[in-house]
Formats: C-alpha cells, structure tokens, sequence
C-alpha cells in the first residue's frame, strides 16, 4: 500500500478526531460541572496548604526570636498538681481540690462521699437542732452519694422523701441532692 501524503494523513486524522470528539460531546457536557467542581476544590486545598506551610514558618521564627515563658497561669491545675489519697482497696486516687479543701458539692457530689466525724458526741448523727426523721437513720442517708440515693428512690414512699428533701434542706443544703429528691417527689405525685 502506498503512503498517502503527509497533508491528507493530516487532514483525515483531524477529521477523525472531529467525529470522535462530537460522540463524546453529551458526555463532557454532562461531567463538566463536576470536573470543574473537582478543580476548584483541589485549587482550594493547595491553597489551604500553602497558607498552613507559611504559618508553620512564621511560628518557627517568631519562636526564635521571642522563646515562650514556662509560666503556669493560676487557674490551670493538673492531675499531677492534685493531691492523692489511696482508696479502700490500696488504689491511688486524685481527689478534686480548692483552696486546700476536699470538694465534695456541685458536680463531684456524685461520686465523693463526706468523710465522717470521728467525735463520739456529733459522730453520725445531725446537728442538735433539727429532728432527724426515721428514714433517714433508716437508708443511712448521711453516708449516701447521689448516685447511691437515686438508686434507692424507686423504694420510696413520698412522705419519705419528703422528709428527706426536709432533712438535706435543714442540713447540708446540697443542690443535686435536693434537685433529685423535688423531682423525683413531682413524677410520684403526677403518678
């Protein structure tokens, strides 16, 4: 077979590619958006790249020129800033603390219990003034976290915990403990 020239070579190859590309073209019209999409979003990444890497620097030499302070600010604690105490079982404990007292309201109610009196006259027992119902000597109500009270609320009547709402009002005053007990005392009596 003998070679057709280079110019009609040419030209049928364009010709081909013509007819090729107009097949295509309902497909690239349809994928365009996407593939335009796609382009943006890899140009916004680089970008995005890019600033990130001259941030990175910029830190580098400020950090170099102005060395950052050591300093603790006052209100940061740490676990390792807290003092320990040992559980029943020999287990080290992180108890939370401030000022130099044990906290045992608000959030930690739940999980802390008071350490109890070692006197002999207050040992267990309330202040003198308030009159301790029977259910409280009962349920060992002093004794008890909240965690423990609300799984014993369930077997309460209401008058019962209506003397116990007493009680914590007259005593510690505790806001979880008294939040638990008025709730608990509304679902009874809408019962």
């Amino acid at each position: 077979m003998a070679t057709a020239p280079y110019g009609v070579r040419l030209l049928v190859g364009a010709a081909v590619t013509a007819i090729e590309e107009t097949r295509k073209l309902p497909q690239t019209i349809l994928m365009s958006p996407m593939t335009i999409a796609s382009q943006i979003a890899q140009l916004v990444m680089k970008v995005q790249q890019d600033v990130a890497v001259l941030v990175i620097k910029g830190d580098e030499t400020l950090d170099t020129m102005f060395p950052a302070k050591e300093e603790q600010p006052e209100w940061a604690t740490f676990d390792e800033d807290q003092p320990a105490a040992s559980s029943s079982d020999g287990e080290v404990v992180l108890l939370p603390v401030r000022d130099g007292e044990r906290l045992t309201e608000g959030r930690f109610a739940l999980f802390s219990e008071e350490a109890p009196n070692t006197t002999a006259t207050t040992a267990s027992t309330p202040e003198p003034s308030t009159d301790t119902p029977e259910i409280v000597a009962e349920i060992d109500y002093q004794n008890l976290t909240l965690a423990q009270l609300r799984a014993r609320l369930s077997s309460l009547r209401i008058p019962d915990l209506e003397a116990l709402l007493g009680y914590e009002e007259s005593t510690k005053a505790r806001a979880p403990f008294q939040t638990l007990l008025a709730n608990r005392i509304t679902r009874a009596s809408a019962k």
